[in-house]
């Protein structure tokens, strides 16, 4: 009887541990605004090439000359490979011109739609949950 008990315990900790990922996913409408759209210049300060979404960070200055740092989600590493990424595309430093939404809650976070590395005008699409990874 123990062995059992043991067994389902077991088995009800797995089940739990394999659904937190798709838990703590969300989806496009859950954290940007689609009426929000915004084109952002600025210079990488930051990658995360992690699952399930690559973030990458950039100074950008405002009209009044302000600079605020910005986080910018993109899709999974998969996605941006089928589109021309590597790891190596993006640079700290570089200028990168964003195409994207806005989060809903105000921050300074933004649902990336297709970058330009300004230097060379390499455009790439951001496997964007937006357009369902289009």
């Amino acid at each position: 009887m123990r062995k059992r008990i043991l067994g389902f315990v077991a088995m009800a900790c797995g089940v739990l541990f394999a659904a937190a990922p798709a838990v703590a996913h969300h989806s496009f409408a859950a954290e940007f605004d689609a009426a929000k759209p915004v084109t952002m210049r600025g210079y990488v300060t930051k990658i995360e090439w992690t699952n399930p979404h690559v973030w990458f960070y950039l100074n950008v200055k405002d009209e009044k000359g302000t600079i605020s740092n910005w986080g910018f989600e993109m899709g999974p590493p998969h996605g941006l490979q089928t589109r021309g990424w590597e790891r190596n595309t993006m640079k700290i430093g570089q200028e990168i011109i964003v195409n994207g939404s806005l989060a809903k809650n105000g921050s300074n976070r933004v649902n990336a739609r297709d970058v330009t590395i300004a230097a060379t005008g390499t455009k790439l699409g951001a496997a964007s949950s937006e357009n369902n990874g289009q």
